[in-house]
């Protein structure tokens, strides 16, 4: 797969970013949002450096991927449940069918 370089700005810091054709778009909207999220920590605190502030905008980001993967798994053994349920409930079915026919 081939890649296009794309340039970035991170807190007044232009980056140039390898990047596989077609995804462009998704980086820059992922670069705005982290950009955003930058911005925001560094005016509510004073003084850190752009490595702080890059850890406390990776915690945040790597705590709201874990509640999301939380949520997932979460939805993923409920319809699990769900389609089991149905499963036994058709079989119920096909049993109680075949019963009565005999």
């Amino acid at each position: 797969m081939s890649s296009s370089a794309i340039e970035i700005t991170l807190l007044g810091r232009t980056y140039s970013i390898a990047c596989p054709v077609g995804q462009e778009a998704a980086l820059r909207a992922v670069a705005q949002d982290l950009e955003n999220r930058l911005s925001t920590l560094k005016a509510r605190t004073n003084n850190i450096s752009r490595e702080e502030i890059a850890i406390m905008a990776a915690l945040n980001i790597g705590h709201e991927l874990y509640e999301e993967k939380k949520k997932n798994q979460e939805y993923i053994s409920q319809v699990d449940g769900k389609i089991h349920l149905l499963q036994s409930t058709l079989e119920q079915a096909l049993v109680e069918r075949s019963q009565k026919k005999d």
